[in-house]
């Protein structure tokens, strides 16, 4: 039997804080088990399709374990809300779940220091590491331990409306470079007077995907920001000849992520997206009008890029060390996210790209004529990610400590300050740098 309650919480007023003690206070008490022998377990996410997720994988946990049965209570908080309210009760000791999503550019404010507030994995995870992309584990660990378990690898590829693209006289198939891209962006752009592709001021993952295929980081090896070196600022600088030139627009709403976005891609406003494909999920979900319209390709990249493509946001699945029920939660938190059975789940009930490589050779899954994602686009995902498995990258900037700082002021600063307000690549990222140093005491 199945048990599961899902509780969403919109929290709108800031969280009161109390006296403050040492990261982790207090010895976690004994797991209490409920009367009929299951074990409540309390999680805390920020997305309501991730509830979705995890009660299917609660479910298939109980059906496979009965003698581990688990009560799955999920609360759904706002983004900002839930991590501002797991940062305080990281710093109070107190109030803090069994399981909780914490996502990527938020990651590394809860693995500071040396004995982080979440539980090191590791071990839960050994029966499936072998078949999960190392990048996307990678992110979520440091020094050696493994804190957070991945929920897809959103590896770039590109969304290309070819309805609109025929029109123009563009076949997206001879799209292999950026240099490629520019140009049928302008030729887009001058036939028909309407945006090609998109430079985001709400979000930074465009620039980070092209520095990493040009062999750079906004962070180096010591921690220390490069966000003025010589890849990054050939990134922007792409990205703004492109914008002068018209290939690529900002959008509504700041990024192709958002509602405003939604409407404008929908109505054909922009014909190509390229973003993690994870973004499959916002197609079949907010752009009804253009199924049967859209085509994944790969991901630009420039000649000779050893780095095809890189992992683009994401989340990050923990475990509060203090929890009184870790050993269970860390044994089904990997199957719920590290299984050949979860990794299915996240291509049939998410549409994203599973972790786990085992599951792409899968064609009864991934080809499978049912499924809605394969209903919706004209090409398929999972023939898109085999063309660059060998070339997805590691962008480590993505699991420094400072990265949540320079993402923010990126996005907050720095992205809109060149593509809004025309200042000079060099100068916005020369004048970013000499901030975020400032900033971080470097």
């Amino acid at each position: 039997m199945t048990r599961l309650r899902t509780t969403v919480s919109m929290l709108a007023a800031a969280l009161a804080v109390g006296a403050l003690t040492a990261c982790g206070g207090g010895q976690p008490s004994a797991p209490v088990k409920n009367a009929d022998g299951s074990t409540t377990l309390n999680m805390w996410t920020f997305a309501d399709v991730h509830a979705a997720y995890y009660e299917e994988m609660a479910e298939q946990w109980n059906e496979a374990n009965p003698d581990k049965e688990i009560q799955l209570e999920v609360t759904v908080y706002p983004y900002e809300d839930m991590h501002n309210k797991l940062q305080l009760a990281v710093n109070s000791g107190e109030g803090l779940p069994d399981v909780v999503d914490i996502e990527v550019n938020k990651f590394a404010n809860f693995v500071k220091g040396d004995n982080p507030p979440l539980l090191d994995l590791t071990e839960a995870a050994a029966p499936y590491k072998d078949d999960i992309v190392q990048a996307q584990l990678d992110l979520y660990s440091r020094d050696g331990k493994m804190y957070g378990y991945p929920t897809h690898v959103g590896a770039f590829t590109t969304f290309y409306n070819t309805e609109a693209l025929e029109g123009a006289g563009i076949d997206y198939t001879t799209i292999k470079t950026w240099d490629d891209f520019q140009e049928a962006g302008v030729k887009y752009h001058e036939e028909t007077g309407k945006a090609f592709g998109v430079a985001s001021t709400g979000v930074m993952f465009l620039e980070p995907l092209i520095t990493a295929q040009l062999g750079g980081q906004y962070i180096d090896a010591e921690g220390n920001v490069q966000v003025n070196s010589p890849e990054v600022v050939e990134t922007l600088s792409m990205i703004k000849d492109m914008q002068d030139a018209g290939a690529v627009s900002t959008i509504p709403g700041g990024s192709p992520d958002s509602e405003e976005a939604y409407g404008a891609i929908n109505n054909g406003d922009f014909a190509a997206i390229v973003y993690p494909a994870w973004y499959t999920s916002r197609f079949v979900d907010y752009m009804p009008d253009l199924a049967g319209k859209v085509a994944i390709a790969p991901a630009p990249a420039p000649e000779g890029a050893e780095v095809q493509t890189i992992g683009g946001g994401g989340t990050g699945t923990a475990i509060p060390v203090v929890s009184p029920n870790k050993d269970l939660a860390a044994e089904w938190l990997a199957f719920a996210k590290l299984s050949p059975e979860a990794n299915v789940a996240v291509w049939e009930v998410l549409g994203f790209d599973p972790v786990n490589m085992a599951m792409w050779e899968d064609e009864a899954v991934t080809k499978n004529p049912e499924n809605k994602f394969n209903k919706y686009f004209q090409t398929n995902l999972f023939d898109v990610l085999g063309e660059v498995k060998d070339g997805i990258g590691n962008f480590e900037s993505f699991a420094d400590p400072n990265w949540p700082t320079v993402d923010d002021t990126f996005r907050t600063v720095t992205l809109n300050e060149i593509y809004e307000n025309d200042v000079p690549v060099q100068e916005a990222l020369d004048q970013t740098q000499a901030d975020l140093q400032n900033q971080l005491g470097q």
